[in-house]
């Protein structure tokens, strides 16, 4: 096997693992944080919308900072070093007893563990031109994988230790395993890394990762990208952090014992002191996730020949409809099971972002410009998260899930049409 496929597959293995790990407490905030002693679903609301929106807040400034850093010192140990951040600031969440300290712990998450642009830089600057659509597209598949296992196994260990927030030391564990693998078995082609000139100091780095983020920057085709990732993520963003709580007024009013989610759910194993109505909310939230990431990863592929055949670029406005649909149905349905078809249609949908954006960026970027490049690609998606979380949390009080999914649907239409002039503007040629 070629150095590069070994990488390529340590990697993918070291990014489904991590995956897992964070998807495991992700969907959870609300739990989280009544147990820390938040009460009132306004309050619930607002906590996990801002901790969920805290992490991606802080990597849209870093990531594009540690791609470019990379590029210049390498990407192998900018994988370890998101992956050991992971081990060492979520495992410490396991002891945060405030939502205060769990807040701060996020942030510190999000300025140091951004772990997917590098992984993909170090796998693409080594790959060969021909295959970085596909390679990006498969890579994105351990995070499609990661978010299926990842809340179901988020869900079964709470209800095992009948706490949500001892999962927090399971997933520490998961970054450091993690991080040893690609240390131990990834090679880094450090041929493609960017030359260091002159005396190495803090101001002549500064200095050169500013100048290379702005040579990325001055791409049109990249800042298109980038404006559409933003608009694809910014409803999904929306809607994550409180989709617990919409799940809670769903069932509310519907007898649950007995039921096919109290069915399932009880196969997971013992309550170990969560009520009936906890244990089945609990899955039916790990549930949803865990359709969305199987609609994802059974899409991906399909995407990619679609990007091919018709142009990346149509193929993304493409996805943007799709989500658009899924928001409405999400939006309107008065029963669980509507709102779960929704969450496929989204998973569907939403499947094409990474393949397409990453392909296109990577044609577009040298090799020794390429992290900086997923940076801003990455940026993009994470600010849409943070905005949407945050957004999500504050306006949910006021008008309700089901108004923060008409909102997102509103944004998504507007960055459509805005993308779409953009687009009639330039002249990318192509259309790829």
């Amino acid at each position: 096997m070629s150095d590069w496929k070994r990488t390529y597959w340590v990697v993918w293995l070291a990014n489904l693992i991590t995956s897992i790990g964070m998807m495991s407490f992700l969907p959870f905030f609300p739990s989280l944080l009544e147990e820390m002693g938040i009460e009132g679903q306004a309050s619930l609301a607002r906590w996990s919308g801002v901790c969920f929106a805290a992490a991606p807040l802080l990597a849209t400034f870093s990531a594009p900072v540690w791609g470019a850093l990379g590029d210049r010192f390498g990407r192998k140990i900018m994988v370890c070093r998101a992956m050991l951040a992971i081990c060492f600031f979520v495992g410490a969440m396991a002891f945060a007893t405030t939502p205060w300290q769990l807040l701060l712990l996020r942030c510190l998450q999000g300025c140091f563990s951004g772990f997917v642009p590098p992984s993909i830089t170090l796998v693409s600057v080594a790959a060969p031109s021909s295959q970085q659509g596909r390679i990006a597209g498969n890579l994105a598949t351990s995070m499609a994988v990661g978010g299926l296992l990842g809340p179901l196994l988020g869900g079964l260990a709470a209800t095992m230790l009948g706490s949500h927030q001892q999962v927090f030391l399971l997933v520490g564990a998961m970054g450091g395993i993690s991080a040893l693998l690609v240390w131990l078995g990834a090679e880094e082609d450090v041929s493609t890394r960017r030359k260091v000139e002159g005396r190495l100091c803090l101001a002549g780095v500064v200095r050169a990762t500013v100048s290379d983020l702005r040579e990325v920057w001055k791409s049109p085709v990249l800042r298109s990208v980038a404006w559409l990732v933003f608009a694809l993520q910014i409803g999904l963003g929306a809607i994550n952090p409180i989709l617990e709580l919409y799940v809670r007024d769903l069932l509310g009013g519907t007898e649950l014992e007995g039921g096919w989610l109290d069915r399932l759910s009880s196969m997971a194993g013992t309550s170990n002191g969560l009520s009936l109505q906890d244990r089945v909310q609990t899955f039916a939230t790990s549930l949803l996730f865990g359709v969305m990431a199987i609609a994802n990863l059974f899409a991906l592929s399909l995407w990619g020949r679609y990007g091919d055949r018709i142009g990346h670029r149509s193929a993304l406005v493409h996805c943007g409809l799709l989500c658009l649909l899924a928001l409405t149905i999400q939006a309107a349905a008065a029963t669980y099971a509507v709102l779960l078809a929704g969450r496929l249609i989204m998973g569907l949908g939403m499947a094409g972002a990474s393949p397409l954006t990453h392909g296109l960026a990577a044609n577009e970027a040298a090799a020794d410009r390429r992290g900086g490049a997923f940076g801003v690609i990455f940026s993009a998606r994470t600010l849409a998260v943070a905005v949407g979380g945050t957004c999500g949390g504050l306006l949910f009080p006021w008008i309700g899930a089901r108004g923060v999914m008409l909102g997102a649907g509103l944004t998504l239409v507007l960055a459509l049409w805005f993308f779409q002039k953009a687009l009639a503007q330039s002249r990318l040629g192509g259309g790829r």
